[in-house]
This record gives structure tokens, sequence and C-alpha cells, in this order.
């Protein structure tokens, strides 16, 4: 790409997102302060969604970072609406391949030395074009040694002009995360700066094939002692930051359900492999792959006369350019959590929201609480199918009663936490596909069980815990009731309804509209009256009072 097509594409991309924030600004900024906010209300599903539609056909346009972008807010539930995320959930990372001359030129630059000198093999046709590298087949010249037991490999090349197209990239973000942090209402719920940060630094780690090397050997380290897992090796003589040469795994797609049964393989047991390590990545490694997409999961049946000393089949993990960590602090709100879900305990769910650092500082805990004990009540062991079943009277029942918890709870999500939050939906749909009967609820059971018996060190210090929070309730009870008799006693009693007050304030500026427009009516009508009887100054006087009183009610 020339200099001019660098500086197009900065342009293009501030101009797009120009348009939104003055679309936005028009809608959910200027007209709600003329106190006109039926008309964004009525529109906002739509707007948001055809901003969505217009992002993903610009991003399949320019590639790069742009798919990039549109993944990453595809999980950000905390701050986008669900029209924007749904929308951009399926935007792949696909793009036309690079010619392989241009590919050939950045790989012999990164290896010193030409392709037929390194490799038997190299084939110009890609298995798989991406945004930021295309994957080839290729064979190595050397037998096979201790470190790597097949010739076979594919190599990870990255397209030549894939670092200035992120820095032009990155660049443009950061000048439109200044533009949406000057919007308040934006503001308090987001900090699109440190998004913008949080997203440049993880791509920058996905960019350096180096990084992606390092993560599979220490996933490979982590399931050493775990037959049913295969990590693809990573050969090192062959890899430099811009090009990554690793084991070629001749596998079943994880998606190819036809082909896994065919090899005689459970679906159902695929799924409980699948979901248990997860289990074992969050919470005994806390390093987890953040990628799980059918293109990175595969299923490898064994030769027979194997399955003696090992496992029957392989479950398969490539691709470890999107990983994550989880500190100590993040490790205990999660097992919080897990342990809230097990015993189905929603004070200890929002606990863990807090232990989590997710909640911002207004968020209305009890809410939360209330709505928790109600998924508890609505939906816990139940399948797939009976979700999919469920009556969609009592689920918009459901949104309705916690409208304001979905739409204004002001999360603020660690990149991390938010990369396992992604992660976890595409398992669940994985899972969901391999097993329609697969339950995530009683999955956990055995995972609950251990860490409620590790809590504390053994099961009655945590009984003896929860016995001295309850006894420290129950002794201060006391005194909250005396207190709250003498302010019965004054007369300072107060019941807060916020539902209740929302509905009066509501009602109150219906009465006041009305009696606005009742009064404008009338002036109007006074005023043609006496235009009509030929005083024609009265009738100015009573046509700017109407003036006045429509204006009034407009605001």
């Amino acid at each position: 790409m020339t200099s001019s097509s660098y500086r197009a594409r900065y342009r293009r991309i501030l101009w797009f997102f120009a348009r939104v924030l003055i679309s936005v600004g028009f809608w959910d900024v200027f007209l709600p302060r003329l106190r006109l906010t039926g008309p964004g209300n009525r529109t906002r599903k739509n707007r948001y969604h055809q901003i969505a539609v217009n992002f993903r056909a610009l991003a399949v346009q320019l590639g790069g970072v742009m798919i990039k972008v549109g993944q990453f807010l595809s999980a950000r539930l905390d701050v986008l609406p669900r029209e924007v995320t749904d929308e951009l959930a399926g935007l792949q990372d696909e793009v036309k391949a690079e010619p392989f001359d241009r590919i050939r030129a950045v790989a012999e630059s990164e290896l010193g030395a030409p392709l037929d000198d390194l490799f038997d093999c190299f084939e110009e046709q890609p298995v798989a074009s991406a945004s930021i590298g295309q994957v080839h087949r290729a064979c190595l010249h050397t037998n096979p040694d201790e470190t790597n037991s097949t010739r076979d490999v594919v190599v990870k090349v990255q397209r030549p002009d894939i670092q200035q197209i992120v820095e032009v990239d990155l660049a443009a973000l950061r000048v439109v995360g200044g533009w949406v942090n000057r919007f308040a209402f934006i503001r308090k719920r987001v900090d699109a700066p440190a998004l913008i940060v949080e997203f440049s630094r993880s791509l920058y780690e996905e960019i350096d094939y180096l990084h992606e090397g390092q993560n599979a050997e220490l996933f490979a380290a982590n399931f050493k002692n775990y037959p049913g897992v295969y990590v693809p090796r990573v050969h090192w003589p062959t890899t430099t930051r811009r090009v990554l040469t690793l084991e070629n795994v001749q596998a079943i797609k994880i998606t190819d359900y036809a082909s896994i049964e065919a090899a005689g393989i459970s679906r159902a047991e695929v799924a409980q492999r699948l979901f248990g390590t997860y289990m074992k990545q969050i919470y005994d490694d806390r390093f987890f792959h953040a990628d799980p997409h059918p293109g990175n999961l595969f299923v490898k049946p064994m030769p027979p006369g194997e399955g003696k000393t090992r496992a029957e089949w392989l479950l398969v993990f490539i691709d470890f350019g999107m990983t994550g960590q989880i500190t100590p602090g993040q490790m205990n709100g999660l097992r919080e959590m897990l342990i809230a879900v097990g015993t189905r305990d929603p004070a200890r769910i929002v606990k863990a929201y807090q232990m989590l650092g997710v909640l911002l500082p207004d968020a209305d805990l009890e809410l939360l609480e209330r709505a928790g004990a109600r998924v508890f009540e609505r939906f816990w062991g139940m399948t797939a199918p009976e979700l999919m079943n469920f009556s969609q009277e009592e689920l918009f029942d459901f949104l309705r009663e916690f409208e304001n918890l979905l739409y204004e709870m002001p999360f603020q999500v660690p990149e991390n936490i938010v990369l396992l939050v992604r992660c976890l939906s595409i398992l669940s749909g994985l899972c969901t596909g391999l097993d329609v009967d697969f339950n995530a609820w009683s999955s956990i059971g055995p995972y609950v069980q251990k860490l409620v018996a590790e809590e504390g060190g053994s099961r009655w210090k945590t009984w003896l815990a929860e016995l001295g929070v309850f006894a420290q309730a129950l002794f201060s009870l006391p005194r909250k009731l005396d207190r709250l008799v003498a302010r019965m006693e004054q007369g300072n009693l107060e019941v807060r309804t916020p539902d209740l007050k929302k509905g009066v304030d509501r009602l109150d500026r219906s009465v006041n509209r009305l009696a606005g427009a009742v009064m404008f009516a009338a002036l109007l009508l006074g005023a043609v009256q006496l235009y009509i009887a030929g005083e024609y100054m009265p009738a100015g006087i009573l046509s700017g009072a109407a003036v006045l009183a429509f204006l009034w009610v407009l605001r």
C-alpha cells in the first residue's frame, strides 16, 4: 500500500465514526435536552443495529485491524447494546488471500533463507487466510528429532503491510476514543481511551508469533499429565516474530458431527471433555485459550491399540494468539462466583461481582441480587432444548421486570474477564451443538464441591465462617429494630420504591403536558376568535401566549 492509501484509510475510519457520533449526538443528546425523548427511544434499536451493519461492511472491506475491532466489540456486552454485539458476533476473520510472491518475500526475509532451503515442499495455496496473516501447508527437510515428531507442518506468515495497517488503524481509533470521551452519558458508562489501550495491547501480542508459540508451549505444559488433550508442537528453527511453524495435526473439526460419530466417538463425551478442560484452565492453571471457535478445536481419533495407554481420542487445540490470564484477585472472585452458582446463592453472586471489580460505584446491588434470585428460580437446571422452548411471554415478563438493570446497570469489565466471558459464551454453544442435552449447571457440580472443600482449608471452616456472619447479623438485629422504631415514632420513616417514584414522575409529566396542551388550545382559539372579530392587538397577545405555551409543552 502507498502512503496515500494509508491516509485514505485513516480518513475513512475517522469519517465513519464521525457520522456515528453525529447521529448519536443528535438522537441521544440534543433531542433529550429539548425533552423530546420519544423519537430517540422508538428508533434506538434500529439505529444501533444499522450502525453495526455499516461497521461490519466497513470491516470486511478494510480488513486488517477493523475486523479485530468488530470481534473485540462483539464481546463488550458490558458497554454496548445487544443490537450492536449480536450483529458483530458473526464477523469472521476471513479476507482475500495475499499473492504468494508477497508472502514468500516476508517468510524468506524473516527466516533469512529461501523457502526451498528450509522446506521440502511449501504449498502456494493457503489453507486459511485472515486479516493478520495466512496459513500454508509445508514439509520440513530434516528427519524428525526428539522435539518434533513429524515433518508435516503448517506455516503461518503475516501479511507484508500488516504492521503499517495496525499503526494507521490504531492512530485513528485513538482519535475516535477522544471524541467518544466527550459524551458525558458515554463517559460515565465506559472509559473509551482505556478500552483502546487494552485492545492495542492484545493486538500487539496477537501479531507477535513468538508470543503465540510461547503460549502454545505453556498450554501444552499445563496439560502434560492430562492425556485427553493435545497441542501441536512448535518448530522453533523456522519461527520468528512474523512466521510461525507448527506441527500439522490431521484431525476432525469439532463441529463435523458426522465424522466424529463415524469415528465411533461420543459427542456427549467430547462436550464433557471440552467443558472440563476449560474448568481446569480457569480454576487450576489461571491461563486459558480465549478463542475456542470451531476452526481452533479438533478431535483426533487414536490408532487402534494405542487406547490402552492413552485416550482413544484427543481434543486438539490450535492458535494461541488470543489467550487470557487471571489475576489472584480475579481468581478469588471467580471461585466465589462458581460456588455461588453451585449453591444458588444470589447474594454471593453480587459479592463475586464486587470481588471481580466489574461494578461501578452506583450499581444497584439489591436489584442485582433480586435478578439473580429470579434467574435461579426460573432457569436453574434447564437444558438447552428446555431453554429454547421457554415461554416467550415469561421471558418478556422477566425482561420487563429488570428492564432498568438490563439497560442502565453500569458495568466496566476488565479485558481478561471480557475475554473469559466471550470464551465461555462460545464454549456454551459448542457444547450444546455437540450434545443438545448438555447441562452446564450439573457439569459444574464436581468443581463446586472441590472449591467448597478447599475454601478456608476445609469444609468446616467455611461453615464456621458462614455461622459467624449469621451470628453477627443476629446480634445486630435488636439495635436495628430500636432505630427503626425510633424513626417511626419521629415520623421520619422513608420507604424507597424507585419504580413507583419513576411511575409517579412520568404521570406528573404527562399531566403537566396535558395542562399545557389545553392552555395552548384555549389561547389559540381565543386568538382566532379575536382576530375574526377585528381585535388585532388582543389577538396578537393571545397568539404570543399560545406560542409560549406550545414551547413549554415541547420542553
